[in-house]
């Protein structure tokens, strides 16, 4: 959809620091958030995606006080999920300085939600976020989860994501459970699948292990590249990315 493509830090927060791990399992500390999006800012990042990946498993709200912080930090687009269960939920999360505001399980569970989200506030700023496992017995071959990935549902990721737009989402974030952390790359067969179904924009998260990761997972039809483990260990900078799309003929911001 995009013409040209945006490289998105991910920062996956648990306590009040960020965590990563493989396939959403043991999590480790990785820094301080404000200090690494200021790093990806500096570095030429076109957003920074901030997930509060262990709300609702606790059945609490985002951290508000890391979400502030944070954007008083960087002056790009920030988008921010986890715990976000209602549009109040929504108006505090702007009010401390998102931009987007990411939904997975409370809209699962709910789907009216984003409807509520989108009719209040525009689809610009709601991001559907879907953590997705492969699943044989589904029409698409791949199911949505909730509660952070430790609850695998019966509902197919392609029909809830076609639904959901249709609802008022305006992005979706595919993140790839199965490619998650492994740094073996994108799921390009979801990408490609989600990029069929999907009017708007497609953000594809899970894999990148190289540089090289990057490009493929654009051309499968993805707006937009998300990754958390190649920057946060230094192995890439942002710009090191954006050279390697420019270099396979891809323009980014």
């Amino acid at each position: 959809m995009s013409l040209v493509c945006r490289v998105i830090p991910c920062l996956d927060v648990a306590a009040g620091k960020v965590v990563k791990g493989v396939n959403f399992e043991n999590l480790r500390e990785m820094g301080d958030p404000v200090e690494l999006a200021r790093r990806y800012y500096e570095q030429g990042a076109d957003e920074i995606t901030f997930l509060d990946v262990t709300a609702t498993v606790d059945d609490r709200s985002t951290t508000y006080d890391v979400v502030q912080r944070t954007a008083e930090e960087v002056f790009i687009p920030l988008t921010v999920g986890g715990g976000v269960r209602s549009t109040e939920d929504v108006a505090r999360l702007l009010g401390v300085g998102a931009d987007k505001v990411g939904v997975n399980s409370a809209a699962i569970a709910r789907p009216e939600l984003v409807g509520e989200i989108a009719d209040r506030f525009g689809a610009q700023v709601l991001v559907l976020s879907l953590d997705v496992k492969r699943a044989p017995g589904l029409p698409s071959g791949f199911a949505v989860t909730t509660h952070g990935g430790r609850t695998l549902t019966t509902l197919d990721a392609l029909a809830w994501a076609r639904e959901a737009i249709e609802r008022g989402a305006g992005e979706l974030l595919v993140n790839s459970i199965d490619a998650d952390g492994t740094k073996d790359g994108f799921d390009l067969e979801l990408v490609g699948l989600m990029r069929e179904i999907s009017s708007v924009p497609v953000i594809a998260s899970g894999g990148a292990g190289d540089a090289a990761d990057f490009a493929p997972a654009i051309r499968a039809g993805a707006d937009a590249v998300l990754a958390a483990s190649v920057f946060h260990s230094g192995q890439l900078t942002v710009g090191d990315v954006k050279s390697a799309l420019v270099a396979d003929g891809i323009e980014v911001r």
